[in-house]
C-alpha cells in the first residue's frame, strides 16, 4: 500500500472562481494558470489534511465517469505539476495549517 498525499494550497497565491474555472497567479513571479472543472474541484479540497486518494475518490470519481486508478494518476500528475510552480505544496503527512489562509478572492 502506498503512502497517502496531502496537498494543500500555497500561501503565496492569489485564486478566483470564475464559473466552473479557477484561475490562479503565483505571488511569487506573478505566473497564471486556469483551472479546469476537475482541477477547481481538486484545488477546492486541497486542505492539507484530506488525501488526494480520498478527494478523488469522493468529488470527482462519483461525479465523473472515470476509474479511481485513471484520476488518481491524472490527479497526481496535476498537483505535482502545480507544486513544481509553487502553486500547491505536497506531503506525505498531514499539513498542520489550512490553505485557506492565502489571498483568495470570492
Amino acid at each position: 500500500m502506498t503512502r497517502p498525499r496531502y496537498v494543500a494550497r500555497s500561501t503565496a497565491i492569489a485564486a478566483r472562481a470564475l464559473g466552473e474555472e479557477t484561475m490562479v497567479m503565483s505571488a511569487t513571479n506573478s505566473m497564471l494558470f486556469t483551472l479546469d472543472e476537475i482541477a477547481s474541484v481538486i484545488w477546492e479540497s486541497a486542505d492539507g489534511v484530506t488525501p488526494l486518494e480520498q478527494i478523488v475518490a469522493d468529488k470527482i470519481c462519483t461525479q465523473y465517469d472515470v476509474t479511481l486508478d485513471v484520476a488518481l494518476q491524472d490527479a497526481e500528475a496535476l498537483v505535482k505539476g502545480l507544486a513544481e510552480h509553487g502553486i500547491l505544496l505536497l506531503s506525505d503527512e498531514p499539513l498542520a495549517f489550512s490553505g485557506r489562509s492565502h489571498k483568495e478572492t470570492p
